[in-house]
């Protein structure tokens, strides 16, 4: 049973409460279970959407596992933040924030724009 780990912030006292009567609360905020099973975190993290649907905007709820199916062997949840995810490219694994809708694509560059010359 691997590691899952919870990181919370500006949430009410709910929250906390209800992550301490399943997880040992290591700092503020901050909570680990060293033998939650896949069912167990599964049901956690129910809670904690439906919780935080409720809530109005503000705070924001991370949680991480081992899992040999993610990129990085590291699962990854997240509510209240920008979408994260994590991706493996040339054996590294990054942390991509996905473009919001309204942000234009990038186009590409092909260097710093030319500058007059002064004749």
């Amino acid at each position: 049973m691997p590691m899952t780990v919870v990181v919370t912030s500006a949430l009410p006292d709910r929250f906390r409460g209800f992550l301490a009567s399943c997880m040992c609360e290591i700092a503020p905020g901050v909570f680990t279970s060293p033998n939650m099973n896949d069912g167990v975190r599964k049901r956690v993290w129910d809670v904690l959407c439906d919780w935080f649907a409720h809530f109005p905007a503000g705070g924001s709820i991370v949680m991480t596992w081992p899992s040999k199916q993610e990129p990085g062997g590291q699962g990854l949840l997240t509510l209240g933040l920008p979408k994260r995810e994590l991706v493996a490219h040339d054996g590294m694994v990054f942390v991509r924030w996905p473009p919001s809708p309204n942000q234009p694509p990038a186009e590409p560059s092909s260097g710093p724009p030319a500058t007059p010359r002064a004749s």
